[in-house]
């Protein structure tokens, strides 16, 4: 395929456009057949069969490319391996977008995929716009005809589109809103990138109530009551509602640096004395928001819960000498600590202090004994951490699980593995709690908007409140595996480590919590390694930043 090929819908009316590298003598009124004789099945021949081929993938995607800025949505869907579904969709490109004019520009294969812009333009009601995007599409082989066609997928109308989603143009079903942080400082996503797919969510949920008057716009309808429409492009600007959020604008700035220094990256920071969310910041920035949705396994995080639920438990206290051997089986399953490292004669908080794996594996051998070992922890993250409560915190978010087990996953989970699923506005919120003796939800909007309810629990006993306390500001001190990253970090403080082993990853995910003062942050480096290496640094530069 020539890179600078184009094909047009110009002035309203579908037509093709040749231009200098383009398509030269094809033509594609005529040509659109799904391949030309030299890929097309001849009568009485087996369909073919194995790999498409290079020319096969130039005239499949150029057929379809013609057929779709033609205006025959019918013929460009029987170029796919899915017309029932492809049809409608492309045929709501210019009934329910109200595309006037496009232009198609598909760039050189990379093996079966094919990439290219559109340059489209925007009519409605005497409005019009331009709307530029990129896209991509995919070439295969029929299974029945052999025919190369394309792998039709929402993504090629769009790469923002989903299966339950729809491309409209029209009035706005919502007011837009003026986000601003507590200060009354304005919160733009161009300012703050990771808070774009927040401000979609706010609007969604709150604009009404906000008081906005709705402008026409061009959106990607979800068509699911969990997640925001995704504005494209405005052709008239509404009149914003004001809505206040618990975001600090100073610290949202900090934590879009700290994140940025990463490929994938996520950071919360709360206020413990409230719950009030301070910052949210992803890398990448847009799409999906892993600090708050986010699932994956928290590694050593979890033993500031794992060791709340030992003082709950009376199997040990921060001055008892528990055993920290180089490693401990379970199940036949050996469990190791860094290096096999060991502590000998050491306390309870110098195994925290350390990240010492296998103390916390042998505290399950007491609990055992009383038939709750599988279920201890989870009852302590969701008594005293309100992990596996239902939150609201004003956007949607993952509340953290921490599920019965049984053998080597119970095993695991007392150290931050096995099924247990976390993100950073979760061990987030473990800092937080610990530096407020009891937890508070998390919240990013005041309950009193939406007339929502907060998930709750009793305050931390004070022994264990004080305990987690020594613990955790052992581990920032000389010797502790938190110590270099929160060096710098005013006290009073604490923090706790963690890399978290994934099935197929290289290097381990980082996990780093931590408080100063009256702000705790979470933090998650995916294939960051060591918790300080990576996502201390990240938490660091955020608590500095309150």
């Amino acid at each position: 395929m020539r890179s600078g090929a184009k094909v047009a819908i110009v002035g309203g009316v579908f037509a093709v456009v040749a231009s200098g590298v383009g398509y030269g003598g094809y033509n594609l009124w005529t040509g659109i057949t799904g391949g030309n004789t030299s890929v097309a099945t001849k009568a009485g021949e087996a369909p073919k069969s194995g790999p498409v081929t290079p020319e096969e993938v130039g005239t499949a995607a150029k057929d379809f490319l013609a057929a779709w800025a033609a205006g025959e949505p019918e013929r460009a869907a029987q170029l796919t391996d899915d017309p029932v579904n492809a049809g409608p969709a492309l045929a709501g490109f210019r009934s329910h977008a109200s595309v006037s004019a496009a232009e198609i520009t598909p760039g050189p294969a990379t093996g079966t995929t094919v990439p290219f812009t559109v340059r489209a333009t925007v009519t409605y009601e005497g409005l019009s716009k331009p709307l530029t995007y990129s896209s991509r599409l995919t070439v295969v082989r029929g299974l029945s005809t052999g025919r190369p066609l394309v792998k039709w997928q929402p993504s090629v109308l769009h790469p923002k589109l989903t299966a339950s989603g729809t491309l409209r143009t029209g009035p706005s079903k919502t007011g837009p809103v003026k986000a601003i942080d507590r200060n009354g400082k304005e919160l733009t996503a161009e300012k703050y990138p990771s808070l774009g797919p927040v401000i979609d969510q706010l609007r969604s949920r709150y604009g009404a109530a906000a008081g906005g008057k709705g402008g026409v716009e061009t959106v990607i309808e979800s068509g699911s009551s969990s997640a925001p429409d995704t504005t494209l492009l405005v052709l008239s600007k509404g009149e914003p509602g004001l809505l206040r959020t618990t975001i600090d604008a100073g610290v949202q700035a900090a934590a879009e640096k700290a994140v940025a220094a990463y490929d994938q990256a996520a950071v919360t920071a709360i206020e413990p004395s409230t719950g009030a969310i301070r910052a949210v910041a992803n890398s990448p920035a847009q799409g999906f928001n892993t600090a708050f949705q986010g699932k994956q396994a928290p590694g050593s995080t979890m033993k500031i819960v794992t060791a709340a639920m030992m003082m709950k438990h009376g199997i040990a206290g921060p001055d008892t000498v528990v055993e920290c051997p180089p490693t401990v089986p379970w199940d036949g399953y050996p469990f190791h600590n860094l290096k096999d490292f060991e502590i000998k004669g050491g306390t309870l908080t110098e195994s925290f202090r350390r990240s010492c794996n296998t103390a916390f594996v042998k505290a399950i051998t007491p609990l055992k004994a009383k038939g709750i070992h599988n279920t201890a922890l989870g009852e302590t993250a969701r008594d005293s951490f309100g992990i596996g409560l239902t939150w609201s915190v004003g956007v949607s978010t993952e509340d953290g699980s921490v599920p019965e087990s049984s053998g080597v996953e119970t095993a695991a989970s007392y150290i931050g593995q096995g099924k247990i699923q976390m993100n950073a506005l979760n061990v987030a919120s473990l800092s937080a709690t610990v530096a407020n003796g009891g937890f508070l939800q998390p919240y990013l909007i005041p309950a009193s908007v939406g007339d929502r309810e907060f998930a709750t629990t009793g305050p931390l006993a004070p022994g264990v409140a004080s305990g987690l306390k020594r613990m955790m500001r052992a581990a920032t001190a000389p010797g502790g595996t938190a110590a270099e990253a929160m060096a710098g970090v005013p006290s009073p403080k604490g923090a706790k480590t963690g890399s978290a082993e994934v099935d197929g990853q290289g290097t381990s995910n980082s996990w780093f919590t931590g408080y100063s003062g009256d702000l705790a942050a979470g933090a998650v480096v995916e294939s960051g390694g060591h918790g300080a290496d990576a996502a201390g640094r990240v938490v660091a530069r955020v608590l500095k930043a309150g």
